[in-house]
């Protein structure tokens, strides 16, 4: 049976290592697919395709979870988008590297959720820290070694 070649479908709106990706897959000649709405400009470059969508809170989400297949790569920040995809068998990444899995996922959903109900209670709560140059080089290691695996399983 012939294995798909994957594909890195980034949820672009907010991601903020979009040059990290693109670099990674063209080292490794993997096609990288952009999607955002349409109050984010992104424009194509080798290699990376954009799909922008209309500006629905959920149109990215939607239109990433339609399109993916198993072994693809999806970077995103949204940890709903995360758990369907990894159902659907993406590996998936945050944009800081972390990986998503089986494993951790039920725990960061549940982390989500407390965090929205000690919000409506009128509690705060603290966002993520800014990125810097060690959660950027963090996430290109990560992916690099994503794509590598690949690499060695499917021969990419």
């Amino acid at each position: 049976m012939e294995h798909k070649q994957p594909t890195i479908v980034v949820d672009g709106d907010a991601c903020p290592v979009k040059t990290e990706i693109a670099l990674a897959a063209r080292s490794f000649r993997v096609p990288v697919v952009m999607v955002s709405s349409y109050d984010h400009r992104l424009e194509p470059q080798e290699g990376v395709s954009v799909v922008q969508v209309d500006r629905s809170s959920q149109s990215v989400d939607l239109y990433i979870v339609n399109h993916i297949s198993k072994g693809d790569i999806v970077i995103t920040q949204d940890f709903g988008l995360a758990c369907i995809a990894i159902g659907k068998g993406a590996v998936v990444l945050s944009t800081r590297g972390e990986e998503y899995s089986d494993e951790n996922i039920d725990y960061l959903m549940e982390r989500r959720h407390e965090a929205a109900k000690r919000r409506r209670a009128g509690g705060k709560t603290k966002g993520p820290k800014a990125m810097n140059s060690d959660d950027r080089e963090r996430f290109q290691q990560k992916l690099t070694k994503v794509l590598s695996n690949l690499q060695e399983k499917h021969d990419i």
